[in-house]
């Protein structure tokens, strides 16, 4: 099946939808027949899905260097990923150059989020940042900014015309007004005859394995024409059966407390075996900021809670990034670890991105070839792994549709 990436970042949607990767072991405990074979005690390969990715997108030449340098390993060429703007994008496929592939079954997209975070100003429709991040000059009615580019996405559904599509944002989108109803309408009238969308989901990552408290709200919708007469009438009904569900279930007890769910997948575990920066050679766990403590009142000044799931990774480009270890003075609690003399220090990208779920052999920092310099910083790493989707939250959503797929499709 067909991908279209769009937003794709350094690749944590694409790389869920594919599988192939290694992850923890506790993270798909309940789906072990997910795992394709061992790594060692802990760590294990995910089978491969039916999805393959044909295209993907972004404006970050990190989000780029940092995806094309795993993906090559599947066998991908660096021309899948386009990087530009998704309305630079759309206009030239207007303009006949005949950018988007065509047979697409799939378009996922993580569309900008800053517009609608908490964490940020919050001015959703009315960002003051044009689609390539460049700040607005003119104060006038756009559809070009980066608060509208969902719209943009909608625009490529209405020309690659997918059987189905999945859009995610985080979840200050539901309490921004009426945005979420509206952003949920302008996907519905994509194509002549339209797509259902179900009713968008909060996802929390802490519920499917990933050790990381990340909330995100998921848009799923269906083109109606592709689907089989009597789905699409059951899908109109809006009576839908909970086998037809197209969210993936929950596996780990974190904000669920099923008692058949699993233990949430803690920090300690995905930490295990990990050298401290000064003993290793993985470029991603050897350099990381060296941002000065702050005070506890500013935003990033605080230490994990080692066996707890950390809190969400940010994207976070100026070295303000959580503590992996505070010393006594400023608050620390990991008190062996201080006794055995680590210092204090914040977390590095290899930390950030395993707790994203990312695999221990994906190339975060990287050096040019025959070079010392380096092609992708600790700081673009910081800030590409913020901004991705989970790898194993995303593995979750495509077995679920994977799972689904003959039974909604003709």
């Amino acid at each position: 099946m067909r991908v279209l990436s769009l937003f794709s970042g350094c690749g944590g949607m694409d790389l869920g939808f594919e599988g192939g990767f290694i992850c923890h072991k506790k993270s798909v405990n309940p789906h072990l027949d997910w795992i394709s074979e061992p790594v060692n005690d802990n760590w294990v390969r995910l089978k491969r899905t039916k999805f393959r990715t044909v295209f993907a997108n972004d404006i970050l030449k990190d989000a780029r260097t940092a995806w094309v340098g795993y993906m090559r390993r599947f066998g991908y060429s660096d021309s899948i990923y386009h990087l530009d703007s998704i309305i630079n994008l759309v206009k030239l496929h207007q303009a006949k150059c005949n950018i988007f592939p065509e047979n697409i079954d799939i378009v996922t997209g993580g569309f900008p989020c800053q517009d609608f975070s908490v964490s940020g100003k919050r001015k959703g429709f009315d960002s003051d940042r044009s689609h390539d991040g460049t700040i607005r000059t003119l104060d006038v009615p756009s559809e070009e900014t980066r608060g509208k580019l969902y719209f943009w996405m909608k625009r490529v559904i209405d020309i690659t015309k997918p059987k189905m599509f999945i859009a995610e944002n985080v979840k200050g989108l539901v309490n921004l007004g009426n945005v979420m109803d509206i952003i949920r309408m302008d996907f519905s009238q994509a194509d002549d005859d339209g797509y259902i969308v179900f009713d968008p989901q909060i996802l929390n990552a802490g519920d499917y394995g990933v050790p990381e408290t990340r909330e995100r709200v998921i848009f799923i919708g269906v083109r109606k024409n592709a689907l089989k007469d009597s789905v699409r009438k059951l899908f109109e009904s809006g009576n839908i059966p909970e086998k037809y569900n197209p969210y993936p279930i929950p596996t780990h007890g974190f904000t669920k407390k099923e008692a058949e769910l699993l233990p949430p997948v803690v920090c300690q575990d995905i930490f295990e075996g990990l050298k401290e920066p000064e003993d290793s050679i993985d470029l991603s766990q050897k350099f990381y900021s060296r941002a000065k403590y702050m005070g506890e009142h500013c935003q990033g000044q605080k230490e994990i809670s080692i066996k707890s799931l950390a809190p969400t990774i940010r994207s976070e480009h100026h070295g303000n990034i959580e503590y992996r270890r505070l010393s006594r003075e400023h608050g620390g609690v990991i008190f062996d670890e201080l006794d055995s003399g680590m210092v204090e220090r914040r977390l590095t990208p290899r930390e950030c991105a395993l707790i994203q779920t990312f695999p221990p052999d994906y190339p975060f920092v990287s050096r040019l070839p025959y070079s010392r310099k380096l092609a992708l910083s600790p700081s673009g790493a910081y800030r590409v792994i913020g901004n991705a989707v989970p790898p194993v939250l995303a593995y979750n959503i495509a077995n679920r549709l994977q799972n689904l797929w003959n039974l909604y499709f003709k």
